[in-house]
This record gives structure tokens, sequence and C-alpha cells, in this order.
């Protein structure tokens, strides 16, 4: 613990230069009185660190002590503080590892990077969740990543959306993926590859026996096929919508990408009116879609939907006038 101390002491002189004892204690989260010890101890073992007295002094390394990255352009350390994720690393148990890992780097850029550097992280910041949505509590992923990291079998207990809905599994944690705010991992089971989502992981227990990778397998690409596949299977049929102008400019910011963009693709122009072809998960869920859209759509194709977005308007219309 203490020989940790003294090297991010180092570190923090390195990358900030001067700093008063109580900087230090401030930033180390110990008494001034430690920092006088480590001070003491970085001195008797050669370390060229001097101190002034006075309201503009404090602890300082001679010019030159210092370890440098060489080969780093300086576009190239800007972006490495655009690659920090604080929230989800401490979600990992990897808060500590990360901001010690950030302080050696600082300490061993040339001072033009370092401040460069620095400038982009005062002025970019990474917020994955999406809007309106809190963010979810994942008690396990620590455990999980634990496995993950470590080539462990992992049972758990699982809480699923259909019946049966609580089901134990033995698992061969692969990877885990970080999804607009939440947590995925992905695993073998006993025949297949699959996904689960972390927060629905009722209990975790890392097991003492290891397991192999499948060969080749690669996360992202996974993961990039997985989503394909997933939305191939959620859009099963198709609908025609006429939208008015004011329909067809607001509708992008009321659907899916993936809706908007076969919209763009489908759009033929009808006597100021706008056509598309869009895809559509389930008569219900296309329903109220369309009802979002208020008289700035109507529905052409197919029968079926047309039908019970008429029902649904009936509906509000008996309820309301």
């Amino acid at each position: 613990m203490r020989a940790s101390r003294l090297v991010s002491l180092l570190l923090l002189l390195q990358s900030k230069g001067r700093m008063t004892a109580q900087a230090l204690a401030d930033e180390l989260e110990v008494s001034v009185r430690t920092i006088y010890r480590d001070v003491e101890s970085l001195h008797g073992a050669g370390v060229p660190l001097y101190g002034d007295a006075g309201p503009s002094g404090g602890y300082q390394l001679l010019d030159g002590y210092r370890t440098r990255l060489t080969g780093l352009t300086e576009q190239e350390a800007e972006s490495l503080f655009l690659a920090g994720l604080p929230g989800p690393a401490a979600e990992l148990g990897l808060g500590d590892a990360v901001s010690a890992a950030q302080l050696k780097l600082m300490a061993a850029l040339p001072a033009s990077m370092r401040d460069r550097a620095s400038h982009m992280a005062t002025r970019f910041h990474l917020d994955t969740p999406a809007w309106y949505y809190d963010p979810e509590r994942s008690p396990f992923l620590e455990v999980v990543a634990d496995a993950v990291w470590r080539e462990r079998l992992l049972e758990v207990h699982y809480r699923r959306w259909r019946a049966p809905e609580d089901v134990t599994r033995v698992l061969r944690p692969l990877g885990l993926v970080l999804k607009a705010g939440r947590w995925y991992l992905v695993a073998q089971g006993d025949t297949r590859i699959s996904t689960y989502r972390v927060s629905q992981i009722q209990a975790a227990t890392v097991l003492e026996e290891s397991f192999s990778r499948p060969a080749g397998f690669d996360l992202a690409a996974h993961w990039g096929a997985s989503l394909e596949e997933f939305q191939a299977r959620q859009y099963t049929g198709s609908a025609v919508l006429r939208l008015s102008p004011r329909g067809w400019e607001m509708f992008s910011s009321h659907v899916l990408p993936l809706v908007a963009r076969a919209a763009e693709e489908s759009v033929v122009e009808d006597g100021g009116f706008f056509v598309v072809t869009i895809p559509i998960e389930s008569l219900g869920h296309a329903t109220g879609m369309v009802l979002r859209l208020g008289g700035e759509a109507e529905v052409l194709e197919p029968v079926q939907l047309r039908e019970q977005v008429a029902s649904e308007v009936r509906s509000l219309a008996a309820l309301y006038l």
C-alpha cells in the first residue's frame, strides 16, 4: 500500500509539477504528516525531489526526472482521453486502476502533449446511458467480470421473460458488452452461445473449473451479428403509410433508425403526400407507432393494421366525446 502511494506521489509531481504538501495529501487521501514521511523516504531512495517553503512553495522534481512515452502524436495523446469510461470502469471494479493508469500516462507524456490531453479531458465527456432511463443495478457484475477475465465456469440463477422464469445455468463466460448503459454477458451454454442481461442475474458463483474459448471467437463480430439477427427476427411484417408533409418531416423522430432508413429508401411522392413502406414488429406495436403520428399518417396496408388503428380511434373518441 505504501509503495503504491509513493509511486502515485511521484507521478503526481511529474504530471502536475510543483505541489504543496496539503495538495498532495488531498489527492492521495492521507494526512500532511504522511506526505512529509513519504517525501523523506523518496529523498532517502535518491529521488531528486526538493521543497520550497512559503505560500508559493511546494515540492517539485528536478527538471528532466521523468519517464516519457515515445511515438505518440499530439492527436493520439488527445484521443487516449476520449476512450475513458470512468462509470463503467468503476462498475467493473476497475475505477482505481483506470485512474492510476491515466495518472501514469499523464506523468509520462511530454509537457506539450500533457497540456493538450488535459485540455481534451476537460472539454469532452462520455455518458453512455440513454435518456429517460435510470442506470440498471447489476450487483453481480464484478463476479461475472472476474469469471470472464479468468476463464472460469460461471453458475448463475437467471430470471427470464418467459416461463420458466427462474433458471439455473452453468456458463462459459466469453465477454461483457455495454450497450446503452446496460451490461450484457455473452456466454456459451451446453449447445450454443447466448446473450444474458447482467441485471437479470439473481445470483452468481465463479467455479474452480476453467474452460477454453471457442477457436476464433471474436466478441465484437459476434455481437454485431447478434444484433442483425435480432432485428431480422423482430421485424416480421411490413406496412404502407401515407404521410402528410408534416408527418414526413416528423417521422424519423418517432421511430427507430432502422424504420426511418426503410422509409427514406422506399418513399414515393404522391400529390404532396409521401408513401413509405416500413418494417413492423406486430400489429399492436405498429398501431401505437401510427397513433403517435396522429392525423399526419394514414395506414394503406395491411388491412388488419388499418382496422386496428380505426378501432383504437373509435375507442378514444368514445372515451373523450
